[in-house]
């Protein structure tokens, strides 16, 4: 540091003084008023540097008696000089710190981070960016950069004087990718580094949620694609954005035919239920629809596609109707196959549509909750068994046993055994130990006791007793066994003729007749007899492996024309032997493949009708089939007649049904 002394010599000393003290390398020792004052003791003239005075140094030595020996003495012209420097000096100061904070302002308004060392490996520049990366309340200049980045590669940047472009590097938890450079002078000696950096931790967590979208995004994809159900998806505006393989084969429109098309592209019978739900927001269900070039018969689900209360588009899914049908039939004969053996039917597999039979179908229903002994009556052959099955899967004891007894098929002296048990030694050939009858074994569930009407006398005392004291005693036995066990009978017998004869006990028959349910004939419903041969020909394709589709109304027509004695059981085994009689070719049960079908009456009322008209019959050059169709063209002629057109009153006059008749009409061309 300079040492200075002043000889005030007026205006310019001062002036210098201010500039001089301004300097951080300069310190003015003394202000002197006169040369004289330099004898001060105060002021030791050796550890001067310079003098500033308007004397010349030999006058100051001599007339002073002093020794300035390597004291450099200035005059005026040198102190003007020097203010003038000084002066400009201010000026540079004042543009470089200008620069600085232009600088400062610039680095710290970049959202990347800088850093900068000196040759001492010591922090000379760091921005607002690198502090708050760093941590703030640290004075980082002048620090060592190993100090604060302990895997720094400035200091390599440093030596080699080699960039070192897009590394990844940590900072504590936090990742950054660096770009680090040399600094060099104007002959390429290196005299900085500097490293611009920027923190990717949350670029990272960004990119690997991306990669996650992306993943789902493909899942999502695959799904869709792989999916049976047809799936087409349009945007805000109603233009077509995606479908999936089963879209394209249901209606036959590939996404060339539906990308970037109007949503009612693919309609070919119905609205557009895409547009509809963009204009609600609200979504629909279970809309019959034909879409494609082949009119597809479709039912159509679509709802809106709402991001954050915002709608965007709708997607729709479409379940081809024949596919549904045809899945329903399997699931249906599922279910049949699948069903506990023990109680396989339900009321599901019973078909009706007349009246008597839904009436019975409702009362059976109604008495399947209550704990009530039922009995089922009609004709052998109308579905009695069916009825328990299904009372019992109805009740609350569907998950316990169900135990069906044929009565007339066992034995009288081993039926009571069998229902009842025996002990041990009760009678010749008595298991040891004794066994349980059918009504323990059905404790807490159902007995099925079929042709109720055939049991013994004796054996209808017993169950007398199950139902009044809901106890059994076992054959040999003495000791009453409480039971709890549901009661359902079934005869086709005349019960109250029975008890008239004696046959049957009364007191028996007011027990069980508390819940009669009537089983109408199949001559009695016979508008389901369409239905019933539908249920059997699935029933027999699954049994003897054919794919009968359907019967032909012809054949149809003799179905319903016969009174059916033996009732459903004995449709039963006529489609059978019809199947059978079918060719594997063919996938139609014609009239020819029937069995003979008769009624009793049938032939009788043939020849009443022809004798009746065989006055107005000219028999000559006919052959018979043609005399038959003019007797019974005239038959159904009469009919109309007398019942003023009313072809149902006229069915019922004829003893045909309605059906058969509007087949004759056509036949006959009389409509």
């Amino acid at each position: 540091m300079l040492q200075l002394i002043l000889i005030n010599n007026g205006k310019d000393t001062e002036i210098l003084v201010d500039k001089l003290n301004s300097l951080n390398e300069v310190n003015v020792l003394r202000i002197v008023s006169k040369p004289n004052d330099l004898k001060d003791k105060s002021i030791n003239v050796k550890e001067v540097d310079i003098i500033f005075s308007m004397i010349k140094v030999k006058e100051i030595e001599k007339k002073f008696n002093i020794s300035i020996d390597n004291i450099e003495v200035v005059g005026p012209k040198v102190m003007e000089l020097i203010i003038s420097l000084i002066d400009k000096e201010e000026d540079l100061l004042k543009k470089y710190k200008y620069s600085q904070k232009e600088l400062e302002t610039i680095l710290d308004s970049t959202h990347d981070a800088m850093i900068a060392i000196n040759q001492e490996k010591r922090i000379t520049l760091i921005n607002s960016a690198a502090i708050e990366l760093l941590g703030e309340g640290v004075e980082y200049i002048n620090k060592s950069i190993k100090e604060v980045v302990p895997n720094t590669k400035l200091d390599k940047v440093l030596k080699t004087g080699e960039k070192d472009l897009n590394q990844l590097q940590s900072i504590g938890d936090k990742t950054i990718i660096t770009n680090r450079v040399p600094v060099k002078d104007e002959l390429g000696g290196v005299v900085a580094a500097a490293a611009v950096f920027r923190d990717i931790t949350e670029v990272q967590k960004l990119a690997a949620e991306l990669t996650n979208l992306k993943e789902i995004r493909g899942m999502l994809e695959a799904i869709i694609n792989s999916t049976q159900d047809a799936i087409s998806v349009v945007d805000q505006e109603g233009k077509g954005i995606l479908i999936n393989p089963a879209y394209t084969r249901i209606t036959g429109l590939t996404e060339e035919d539906i990308i970037g098309n109007p949503a009612t592209v693919d309609i070919a019978e119905g609205q557009s239920m895409h547009m509809q739900v963009l204009e609600t927001k609200e979504p629909v269900s279970g809309i019959h629809m034909k879409v494609g070039p082949k009119s597809k018969d479709v039912i159509v689900n679509v709802s809106p596609i709402m991001v954050n209360g915002t709608l965007k588009g709708s997607v729709g899914v479409i379940h081809d109707v024949s596919e549904i049908r045809k899945l329903n039939e399997e699931l249906s004969e599922a279910k049949r196959m699948i069903r506990n053996l023990k109680a396989k039917y339900t009321f599901e597999d019973i078909i009706a549509n007349t009246p008597q039979m839904l009436s019975a179908i409702n009362q059976a229903k109604k008495v399947a909750a209550t704990p009530a002994t039922v009995i089922l009556r009609g004709e052998s052959g109308t579905g009695k068994e069916l009825f328990a099955h299904a009372i019992h899967n109805a009740s609350k004891r569907r998950n316990e046993e169900f135990v069906r007894v044929n009565c007339p098929a066992i034995a009288d002296s081993l039926l009571e055994s069998e229902l009842f048990g025996y002990e041990e030694g009760a009678f010749t050939g008595a298991k040891k130990g004794g066994k349980i009858g059918l009504f323990e074994e059905a404790d807490g569930g159902t007995i099925f006791l079929d042709e109720i009407g055939k049991l013994s006398f004796n054996l209808q005392a017993k169950l007398l007793r199950v139902l009044q004291e809901k106890e059994i005693t076992r054959v040999g036995g003495t000791e009453p066994i409480d039971i709890d066990v549901r009661v359902i009978v079934a005869t086709n017998s005349n019960l109250e003729q029975a008890v008239e004869e004696g046959t049957f006990r009364k007191d028996l028959y007011y027990r069980l007749n508390v819940v009669p349910i009537f089983i109408p004939s199949l001559r009695q419903r016979k508008e389901d007899i369409s239905k019933l041969v539908d249920s059997l020909l699935r029933k027999f394709n699954q049994e003897y492996g054919r794919t009968i589709k359907d019967i032909s109304f012809k054949a149809l027509d003799k179905l319903v024309e016969y009174d059916w004695p033996g009732n459903v059981r004995e449709l039963e085994n006529v489609i059978g032997r019809a199947m059978i009689n079918v060719g594997l070719d063919n996938d139609l049960i014609k009239a020819e493949h029937l069995p003979q079908l008769q009624n009793k009456n049938q032939k009788d009322n043939q020849l009443e009708v022809e004798n009746i008209n065989s006055k107005e019959v000219d028999l000559e050059d006919k052959t018979l089939k043609e005399i038959i169709n003019k007797a019974e063209k005239k038959a159904i002629i009469n009919a109309l007649k007398k019942t003023k057109g009313n072809r149902t009153k006229a069915a019922k006059k004829l003893d045909i049904s309605v059906r058969s008749l509007y087949y004759k009409l056509d036949k006959f061309n009389l409509k």
